[in-house]
C-alpha cells in the first residue's frame, strides 16, 4: 500500500465495526495516556493509533479509554506529562519528543514510544534488543538517515554545498543534528545550524540562511515542523531555496523532498505494544523496533516553481511524486 492510500484509509477504518475483544479483567477498563506535540485536528498519528486499536478488536469507551494531552507544537511536555500522570494511566504512549518528559514524570508506568527518535543515545533504554526498563516501542530514525538526506539534496540540487538546517533547541543533546553535522563534514557540506522556536522566528531564520549563502534547507521531524510546514514551504519558495524535511506531511504542504521512515506505520504498530503490555508483557522484554522501510516523496510542482530539473534517476526512485 502506498503512502497516500494508507493515509486515506485511516478515516474509513475508524468507522469500521471493530472485532469483539476478549473480556477485560475484573475492574475498570484500562486508561491509556497519550502525550503528543500536535494539535488535536492535526494529529494523524493519533488517528492511526486509534485505528490500530480498532484492528486489534478494541472499542474505545468500552474496552479502554484514552487520556490525551497535546503540546500544540510548543514542545512543553514536562507540565503535560505531570498532568497526565495524575490521571493514573495504566501506560503512556508518546509521540515525537515527548518520551523524555514522560519518563521523568511516569515513575514505574510503562511507556510505549510510537515515534521514538534515538532512544539509546538519549539514555531512554539500555539497548534496542533489551530495553531493560519501563520503555519500549518504535525508534523511527536510524543511523545514516541524515547522511542520506544530505546526499538527496546534493543529487536534487546539482553542486549544492551549503545547507541551512533548522532545528528546535532542546535541553539535551540532539543526536539527529549531531549526526547531520558529522555527515556534512564527510560529504563536504557546509552546514549552517539555525534555531527556531516560534512561528514568528521563521522569516528571520530564512533571511539568516540566505545571508549565509545557503543553497538549500533541511529540517528534522517534530511538532513545530508539522504545525509550520505550510509557512516554511512558502518561505522556502519565496527565497528560492529547495527544501528537504523529515516530517512526513511536509511534501503535501509544498516542501520539495521528504525522506524518512514510514512514521504512520509506526504509529499503528504502537497499538500492538500496548496490547501486549495490557496482557501482561513487560516493556523490558519487548525489543524496540527500528524502521525497515524508508520513503522518498518528491513535490514536482515545487521543483518546477523553483526552476529545478530533477534527475530522472531520482524521480524513478521516488515512492511518490506530487504533481
Amino acid at each position: 500500500m502506498d503512502r497516500r492510500r494508507f493515509i486515506g484509509t485511516v478515516a474509513g477504518s475508524l468507522l469500521a465495526a471493530p472485532l469483539a475483544v476478549e473480556a477485560q479483567q475484573a475492574g475498570k477498563a484500562p486508561r491509556i495516556g497519550v502525550l503528543s506535540g500536535n494539535q488535536p485536528d492535526n494529529d494523524t498519528c493519533l488517528k492511526v493509533l486509534r485505528s490500530g486499536f480498532s484492528d486489534l478488536g478494541y472499542r474505545e469507551g468500552q474496552t479502554h479509554s484514552l487520556e490525551v494531552r497535546w503540546a500544540d507544537g510548543r514542545g512543553d511536555f514536562s507540565r503535560l506529562a505531570r498532568d497526565l500522570v495524575k490521571t493514573k494511566p495504566n501506560l503512556i504512549v508518546t509521540f515525537s519528543g515527548a518520551t523524555e518528559a514522560a519518563k521523568e514524570a511516569a515513575g514505574n508506568i510503562p511507556i510505549v514510544m510510537a515515534v521514538g527518535v534515538y532512544p539509546v543515545e538519549q539514555g531512554l533504554i539500555a539497548s534496542l534488543a533489551r530495553p531493560g526498563g519501563d520503555i519500549t516501542g518504535l525508534a523511527v530514525f536510524s543511523t545514516g538517515l541524515m547522511a542520506k538526506c544530505l546526499q538527496l539534496l546534493q543529487e536534487a540540487v546539482a553542486g549544492a554545498s551549503r545547507v541551512a538546517a533548522f532545528r528546535v533547541p532542546v535541553p539535551s543533546k540532539n543526536p539527529m543534528m549531531a549526526e547531520a553535522e558529522k555527515a556534512a563534514v564527510e560529504l563536504g557540506f557546509r552546514l549552517q545550524m539555525i534555531d527556531v522556536q516560534r512561528p514568528e522566528d521563521l522569516p528571520a531564520a530564512f533571511q539568516t540562511a540566505v545571508r549565509g549563502g545557503a543553497q538549500a534547507i533541511m529540517s528534522t521531524q517534530g511538532p513545530f515542523f508539522v504545525l509550520n510546514r505550510f509557512r516554511m514551504a512558502e518561505l522556502a519558495l519565496k527565497h528560492r531555496l529547495p527544501s528537504l524535511s523529515c516530517e512526513v506531511t511536509s511534501p503535501e504542504a509544498g516542501t520539495l523532498l521528504y525522506y524518512g521512515p514510514s512514521i504512520l506505520e509506526g504509529c499503528r504498530r504502537a497499538a500492538t505494544y500496548v496490547d501486549k503490555i495490557l496482557k501482561g508483557a513487560k516493556p523490558a522484554d519487548l525489543p524496540v523496533e527500528q524502521p525497515t522501510k524508508f520513503e522518498l516523496v518528491i513535490n514536482l510542482k515545487t521543483a518546477k516553481a523553483l526552476g529545478l530539473t530533477l534527475p530522472p534517476a531520482l524521480l524513478q526512485r521516488a515512492d511518490e511524486v506530487i504533481e
